[in-house]
């Protein structure tokens, strides 16, 4: 990752974010401690496929792809990504290898929040715990639904085709 300037994270920031959306100001005030902020180059990679990362970011500026490999190696863009966007949500929660790369097109700025300073939440506040992971996890319904109504639509393409596209 290509690091730019930081930027001060307040908790006006967090609230006009997924993560903050449920929170109060006193949880936002204290969620915006434990985050930080980075910032990415145009071109850059956040994460590559492969990597493992135990944090989550929210896009504050800026624009990310979503990139893969093909079978003959080259990358392939899967989606683009705004301002607004949590990537990493599978990582953060799980500690899994990222099954994509993220590259900035443009300079980008993020909030990052990892694990370990997250979950010293926990005995501060279990409430805001709880309100942040059922954001993330609203994320996750998200993208999962779009998948599988991307597979209904490319299953009844192929059977409506008897197989032939």
């Amino acid at each position: 990752m290509t690091a730019s300037a930081d930027f001060v994270i307040s908790k006006e920031t967090i609230k006009n974010t997924p993560l903050g959306g449920e929170l109060t100001d006193p949880q936002c005030a204290l969620l915006a401690e434990v985050v930080t902020s980075c910032g990415i180059k145009d071109g850059a990679f956040l994460i590559e496929e492969g990597q493992k990362d135990d944090s989550i970011h929210v896009l504050t500026k800026g624009r990310l792809e979503v990139l893969t490999r093909s079978g003959g190696g080259s990358l392939v863009t899967l989606q683009l990504l705004k301002e607004g966007d949590m990537v990493g949500e599978m990582g953060f929660i799980d500690g899994i290898e990222h099954t994509a790369s993220l590259r900035a097109l443009g300079n980008c700025e993020l909030i990052r929040l990892d694990r370990a300073s997250f979950e010293g939440l926990i005995k501060k506040d279990p409430e805001l715990v709880y309100k942040v992971m059922r954001s993330i996890i609203r994320t996750v319904h998200r993208i999962l639904r779009g998948m599988n109504a991307q597979y209904v639509e490319l299953t009844n393409y192929i059977s409506k085709q008897h197989g032939r596209y």
